[in-house]
Parts: C-alpha cells; structure tokens; sequence
C-alpha cells in the first residue's frame, strides 16, 4: 500500500540510524524525500542515490538544523526543488551525557541547541506554506528519557521533554488549519550510536525491556509512516512511545 505516494517529506539528521530507516521507509512507501545530513557527508550523498532507486525523487541538503537562519533557507530550498513540503520529521538530535555535577555549560547548551532549538526552527519554517496548503503534518522525535528522565542525561532528557510540550502546544495552534503535530518517543533502539555500548549494558537493557529485545529504526519509522500518512488523520498533540513495553 502507498501510503504517501507523491508527497513530499522532510526528514531532519537522516545520514544513519533512526533518520536513515525513516527516509527510506517512505521512499519504499511512494514518497519524495528531501533529507538533512550534517557531518556525515558521504553517508548523505549515498543515501540521495539509494533512495532515488525506489524510483522517487530524493534530495540532501547539507544543512545545521540548530542554526535558524539556515533552517529558513532549507525550507526554502526544498519548496524550490520540491514544490510543497507535506510532511516535516524532526529528527536531528545529539547526546552529551555526564553526571549534572560535571557537566559543563558548553554540553547542556549544545544538547539543547541542537535537540530543542532546531524543532523550532524547522517547525517555524514550514508553518506558512503548511498553512497555505490548510494540510500537514509535524512530527517531532522526542524519546522515553524525556518522560522518564535518566541518569547523567539530564541535558538529554530537559531537551526531550521540551519537545513534548512544544509538540502538544502546535498542535492546539495549528489543529484548526489541518496541520497535525505528534511526537515519537522510542526507547532502546538499536542503531550505530548503541553498538558503541558495551555488551553486558545491553544486556542489562534487554533484561528490563517486557519484549526482550531492542527495537529496529524500522520500527520506529514504520510508526512515523502512520503518522504522516493520512491513516492518523483525526491524530495530533499524541505521544506515542515505541519501546517494547519498556514504560507502560
């Protein structure tokens, strides 16, 4: 089933991991995709190939989602190349964790900088042309740590949490133009940055987790699919988590 054919999507820090599963999972799915990469330069540019082999059209954009003025022009760049923007996924985040008591004020503002600050730019962005075409959806990629809180990622969390709120607070402003705003919070996902974890802490994880396992980047994509799809068209201001039952 095409859930999206045709529309066009912009998917936020798509060079790897959860970002990378999200772009190809609606390219599969019959959708054009604009996607943001970074650092990871090369990744970006192979990624723009693969996807463009679902025989849809896909573009990256070397863009800093934390930087607002940057954010603007990527909208603009998109609406140029693209025409329309339907679906805007924020997905770009970092970590920078460490205990509050040596933290330093460079890695909270950073964490949300990056985390927090581009949800806004990005979100600020496409509000107008999402308002021209009275349709849209929003989705912001928050995570269990910001309703749960952990440990030596208090940065983390407060950056999460925030996009909860701002989640919520979007889509009370924009619900009556048929712009819809949900965020995503995944739990213990399996990608690149968790293969970095040693072996007994994901065991231990796994040992907490109801499914005992950790979640595919797929999984969490395949619920961005249903959000932005018009399968959750009475949906907004929802949190939904993807976590194998880690918080119930």
């Amino acid at each position: 089933m095409s859930l999206v054919q045709n529309k066009v999507v912009l998917v936020t820090g798509a060079s790897r991991g959860i970002g990378r599963a999200i772009a190809t999972t609606f390219a599969k799915a019959g959708a054009n995709v604009a996607f943001t990469y970074l650092s990871s330069v090369e990744k970006g540019q192979a990624l723009e190939q693969e996807l463009a082999a679902f025989g849809i059209t896909a573009k990256g954009y070397r863009s800093d989602a934390s930087s607002y003025t940057e954010s603007e022009k990527l909208v603009e760049d998109v609406l140029a190349d693209f025409g329309t923007i339907d679906i805007l996924i924020n997905n770009a985040g970092i970590t920078r964790d460490g205990l509050l008591m040596r933290m330093s004020e460079e890695q909270w503002d950073e964490v949300i900088r990056v985390n927090l600050k581009s949800i806004f730019n990005l979100t600020k962005a496409v509000t107008k042309p999402m308002m021209k075409a009275k349709s849209g959806s929003i989705i912001n990629m928050t995570s269990i740590v910001g309703i749960k809180g952990n440990a030596g990622q208090s940065n983390y969390a407060a950056s999460k949490a925030g996009i909860i709120g701002f989640t919520k607070s979007i889509a009370l402003e924009l619900g009556s133009r048929n712009i819809r705003c949900n965020a995503i919070a995944p739990g213990f996902i399996e990608t690149e940055m968790t293969e970095e974890l040693n072996e007994a802490a994901i065991e231990e994880w796994t040992k907490s987790i109801p499914m005992k396992r950790g979640g595919q980047a797929t999984e969490v994509a395949d619920v961005c699919l249903f959000l932005g799809s018009d399968m959750s068209s009475y949906v907004t201001g929802q949190v939904i988590s993807v976590n194998g039952g880690l918080l119930t």
